[in-house]
């Protein structure tokens, strides 16, 4: 069985990587890697690939950052070709990026097979590129890999046949607790000078967040106003360059009890994560590896996809609200024990097999007329 992997985004990098290693001992599975260049540092793509200690990939088209059409439409003309150069039995695409859609539509319009990892997420808001592309995806693919429960009834609900679908379990929980030994070692708040549990983490990205300056406003207003608590800030420079831009970087700056840092690598970040006391974000990925480590999240969205989260009370959706924002976390802040809570919550995310039970599904699949 030869599978072509197609990931671009850094967070593919990480939903890949338990199905990578696995595949790697399996003699029946051929598995090559096609990075797009989504992401257009690509250097910054390599720590992951250093950290996760997976094989280079045998193409990188470079595509780079661009309107979602354009980086779509350019990733989709490389991926024709790889496709017909390396000729796979099925094309596997993980999670919602446009490195996701492109490979699925390629393949699809070559008759190849397509397998979708994370199949199923539903925000049901059409605002977001990443819905478009999960929804497009998963009525292009022939196998869908169901992360929960949910993920495997919206597909239902929308007509898939359910000889398709495929209940895994999330590769994010495999690959967390395949490095959890490493990433419990790690000294970053030894480096940063933190004190576990004594701290909050932030992270920022989605375009309706950052490239809004009033939205982006009342984030930074609402973690100035958080002061009796130190918040940490992993800043993308796509993230501090909207901060300049909007002259909100100063103010940040100046608020002795914010910490902004450089970008941090996946080990470090999961130990930053597990041991804050919350984490504010905007990322779908973060959402469930604050729940997977049992530290309350509040997502800096209208919606999510993993709604899981949010019906178990271990997440909760603010908006840009600076009065939502602030109230939610000084709520978290006054609860005593309320990881300890946490952890007694069931994990709809799967065992840590999920990556198990994909490449078996692989090997399995009977070849169809696409």
């Amino acid at each position: 069985m030869k599978v072509m992997l197609v990931i671009g985004a850094r967070p593919q990098i990480i939903k890949s990587a338990p199905i990578i290693h696995k595949a790697s001992k399996d003699v029946e599975i051929d598995l090559q890697i096609v990075h797009t260049g989504q992401h257009y540092d690509f250097e910054m793509s390599r720590i992951f690939f250093s950290e996760l200690e997976l094989p280079d990939p045998v193409a990188n088209l470079g595509v780079g950052s661009g309107t979602h059409a354009w980086q779509t439409g350019k990733m989709m003309i490389g991926l024709e070709k790889t496709i017909k150069d390396l000729k796979p039995d099925i094309v596997l695409v993980p999670g919602d990026a446009n490195s996701t859609l492109a490979g699925a539509l390629a393949a699809v319009k070559l008759h190849v097979a397509v397998a979708h990892v994370e199949a199923g997420a539903r925000s049901y808001d059409m605002g977001m590129p990443e819905e478009v592309n999960r929804r497009l995806t998963d009525h292009c693919s022939t196998m869908l890999f169901a992360t929960t429960e949910n993920c495997l009834n919206n597909l239902v609900k929308e007509g898939i046949p359910s000889g398709q679908i495929h209940l895994t379990g999330d590769t994010m929980y495999d690959a967390l607790l395949q490095h959890q030994m490493k990433f419990q070692r790690t000294q970053v708040l030894e480096r940063l000078g933190l004190r576990a549990g004594e701290y909050a983490v932030l992270t920022a990205h989605r375009p309706e967040n950052v490239d809004t300056p009033e939205t982006l406003k009342n984030i930074v207003e609402a973690m100035i106003q958080l002061s009796e608590s130190t918040i940490v800030f992993p800043v993308h420079p796509r993230t501090i360059e909207r901060l300049r831009v909007s002259d909100l970087l100063k103010s940040l700056k100046k608020a002795e009890h914010i910490r902004l840092v450089d970008p941090i690598g996946y080990h470090e970040m999961l130990h930053l994560v597990e041991k804050a006391k919350m984490v504010f974000t905007d990322s779908g990925g973060l959402q469930k590896e604050a729940f997977l480590l049992h530290t309350p999240c509040i997502t800096l969205r209208e919606k999510t996809e993993w709604v899981e989260t949010v019906d178990l009370e271990a997440n909760v959706l603010v908006g840009n609200s600076v009065e939502m924002v602030v109230r939610k976390a000084r709520e978290y802040l006054a609860t005593e024990n309320l990881k300890t809570k946490l952890k007694k919550l069931p994990n709809p995310f799967g065992d840590g097999n999920a990556s198990t039970r994909i490449v078996n599904a692989l090997k399995d699949m009977i070849p169809v007329d696409i």
